[in-house]
């Protein structure tokens, strides 16, 4: 007899499924996606299971509208691995399955290809391409795309030519855009494009072997000093897997770090390499999508998101920069995505690589204790040598925008020798605040507790939390004073102070304000390496991965509030930060100079990372978090809890940790810190507490968690406040 409910998980906040009647002529499957009514609207749901009875009774049932598939969407391992994610991060079925699909499926489109954007040049095109383009460059390099044929538009923003630019040429005339309906072609019987992969040490080497032998899971920790060839050791480790017609997934963490990575991917190999992230348009997240599914693509190459894509056949995972915390997701499912990589390579069965110079105390906690294998390059690569690293104390010194004259003429003297300088300041806008010279009074954002920050490009004010802004003031709101005065240096008034102080080089400024637009950060990064800049002025962006052969020095201007942060992983970060911004000096054959600014050079901290190395600081600390019991010796879950009056969440998180405390499985092992106020105890008009499970096993916290959140849910505050569950938080602010 043929079942007549199906219970399908829908992308809704409640911790159930909902049971549906199966009508005669629809044949949905489990795992596949179906549209039903909910209330008053029509939501695409998945079909968990099949069943005879239902504990409403049949008449209150309503019927399955459609059945979207007649096969699942996902494989049995990475179906298995959404479940165990969704049970793992204490988070609704139906909404993590619903974080899984792409845009078009969630809306109930068809899983087929989606036709794409082509760009061709008009005869008016052709013509102006004998007459040449002046200083138009990015507009002559598109147009010199486009001479040797059609291009669809992701490759051309592949090859860091935005939408802007072709706008601008189609508005001209030059070229017209029409869609295409995408043909997949058979794989490529060529794997490799080159005759012969680069020379590598013998580190290299031992590590390429090391994973090239395996044919099963393991996990692999690559700890690389920067600027010692990881990617080329990526490249030969994909090389036999795609050789076998398998598939490979590398995850980055951040977008900007894709161009240089998929040209490079695309260089090597002879096979289609897919991009995913969260700049691409619903049809072409669709389509990069089905092509992994459907083993057309051969190499994957994405951020976080990325992750939950399904494969024809993997056989390689590679998670880049595995310490960088763009990879954990800080809102809806709060997933680790390096974390979830190594528990997917489990199921499949294939070997996953995390590699960095810097990895987490986690990863080199499992690697130490033998859990992970641990594959080490110590020499960087080619002609390169170890940086230089040296400490400015700039105590009772002179500071022009947050400038040293030692480091001003450290930059003078590099800049005059014909190299790029870079300077490393995590603070963008003017200035960090807006202060009154008379009483003292500061310009605070009324939403939060937090300064406005002053933004002089655009004669703003504007909070980094909330969001708000609003016209810059010229008088004090306390005693109606005139005399404003900018307090502390963001990376605006650094790039003013630059063009003052060396007017004869160009400087460009890499942050969130300056790379908005689609297509920006590609575009700048594309001129550092032209060398059309020689002074680089940036935050976290401009840190990690990129490859500049002309900077020979490296600043970092203010890092002094990491050496004394309540969060006890500031000085993992810290040092993280340290090296990789470091990394970006001396990667070729001219020698690198480490410049840090700082009132307390005398901290044990800097004195390890300038005299010593990240490994040997990693160590101390390890050491440091076994003696006090914090993570990777213990296990956080962290609970947050918002409302419009303050007492609402507090009083919501003591009956929190009533509950907590009444499990049965509750011991000395087991701690509850709080309920306190958050370090930011406002943010967006909502008053923020805070509280911490901390025990000793993943276990007992999963025990302990899935048995109390249908408690907690239930709690007479719980409709009162807006309230979460962090599991391993890596933010706790």
């Amino acid at each position: 007899m043929r079942p007549n409910i199906a219970r399908v998980a829908l992308p809704v906040p409640l911790d159930k499924q909902f049971d549906y009647l199966v009508p005669a002529h629809l044949f949905p499957v489990v795992g596949g996606r179906v549209s039903v009514p909910f209330g008053r609207q029509t939501l695409v749901g998945i079909v968990t299971e099949f069943s005879h009875q239902s504990e409403f009774p049949i008449e209150q049932l309503k019927s399955i509208k459609q059945a979207l598939d007649t096969q699942p969407v996902w494989s049995k391992p990475l179906y298995e691995l959404i479940v165990w994610c969704s049970q793992y991060y204490q988070h609704p079925l139906g909404d993590t399955l619903n974080n899984a699909l792409p845009a078009a499926l969630r809306k109930g489109k068809q899983a087929n290809f989606s036709a794409t954007i082509q760009w061709r040049l008009t005869d008016s095109g052709k013509n102006q391409l004998m007459q040449g383009f002046g200083r138009a460059v990015k507009q002559a390099k598109a147009m010199m795309m486009l001479e040797s044929g059609p291009c669809d538009h992701q490759s051309l923003l592949d090859h860091e030519i935005s939408s802007a630019t072709l706008k601008t040429i189609e508005d001209k005339g030059w070229v017209v855009s029409e869609e295409k309906t995408v043909t997949v072609p058979p794989r490529p019987a060529v794997i490799t494009n080159d005759p012969g992969d680069l020379k590598v040490n013998s580190e290299q080497a031992i590590a390429i072997a090391s994973v090239n032998s395996q044919n099963q899971f393991g996990c692999y920790l690559l700890e690389g000093v920067t600027g010692s060839g990881k990617t080329e050791v990526y490249l030969q480790m994909i090389k036999p897997v795609v050789e076998k017609g398998r598939q490979a997934l590398v995850l980055v963490p951040e977008i900007g770090l894709t161009p240089q990575t998929i040209n490079r991917f695309r260089k090597r190999f002879n096979v289609p390499v897919e991009v995913i992230h969260s700049g691409l348009n619903d049809s072409e997240r669709l389509n990069a999508w089905l092509s992994a599914r459907d083993n057309h693509a051969g190499i994957v190459i994405g951020t976080r998101s990325a992750l939950l894509t399904p494969f024809a056949d993997l056989g390689i995972i590679i998670v880049d920069e595995e310490h960088d915390t763009s990879y954990k997701q800080q809102d809806s499912l709060r997933y680790h995505a390096r974390d979830v990589a190594v528990m997917r390579a489990a199921k499949e069965q294939i070997p996953i690589i995390l590699g960095s110079a810097t990895p987490s105390l986690e990863t080199l906690h499992n690697a130490l204790s033998g859990k992970y294998h641990h594959l080490v390059l110590s020499q960087r690569a080619g002609l390169a040598v170890p940086t230089t690293n040296k400490v400015i104390d700039v105590k009772g010194q002179y500071l022009e925008a947050g400038l040293s004259a030692p480091l001003i003429a450290e930059l003078r003297k590099h800049l005059n020798q014909g190299n790029q300088v870079m300077l490393f300041l995590n603070r963008r806008g003017f200035s960090p605040a807006l202060m009154c010279h008379e009483c003292g009074w500061t310009a605070d954002c009324q939403r939060c507790d937090a300064y406005y920050t002053y933004h002089q490009s655009s004669r703003e004010m504007r909070c980094h939390h909330c969001g708000s802004q609003r016209p810059t003031i010229h008088q004090c709101q306390n005693c109606n004073s005139n005399q404003l005065v900018t307090v502390g240096v963001g990376t605006e008034q650094l790039e003013q102070q630059l063009a003052t102080l060396f007017p004869e080089y160009k400087a460009i400024r890499i942050d969130r304000d300056s790379t908005r637009r689609k297509g920006s950060l590609e575009n700048a990064l594309e001129s550092i390496r032209n060398n059309e800049y020689q002074i680089l002025i940036g935050t976290q962006m401009l840190a990690k991965g990129h490859h500049f052969p002309n900077v020979t020095l490296v600043a970092l201007l203010d890092v002094d509030a990491s050496l004394y942060s309540s969060d006890f992983r500031a000085s993992e970060r810290l040092a993280q930060l340290f090296i990789q911004v470091a990394g970006r000096a001396g990667r070729a054959s001219k020698p690198g100079e480490v410049l840090l600014q700082t009132h307390h050079p005398e901290h044990s901290l800097l004195q390890t990372l300038l005299h010593k190395d990240y490994h040997h600081f990693a160590q101390s600390v390890l050491q440091e978090r076994k003696y006090a019991m914090l993570p990777p010796f213990s296990f956080l879950t962290l609970f947050r809890a918002e409302a419009n009056q303050s007492d609402d969440a507090e009083i919501f998180l003591r009956q929190v940790r009533h509950s907590l405390e009444a499990h049965p499985l509750f011991d000395h092992q087991a701690i509850v810190l709080g309920p306190t106020p958050a370090p930011m105890a406002k943010r967006a008009g909502k008053s923020r507490w805070q509280l911490m499970l901390q025990v000793t096993s993943r276990s007992q916290m999963q025990k302990i968690l899935a048995s109390a959140k249908p408690v907690i849910a239930q709690l007479p505050n719980a409709k009162k406040v807006r309230w979460s569950m962090d599991i391993e938080p890596q933010d706790l602010s």
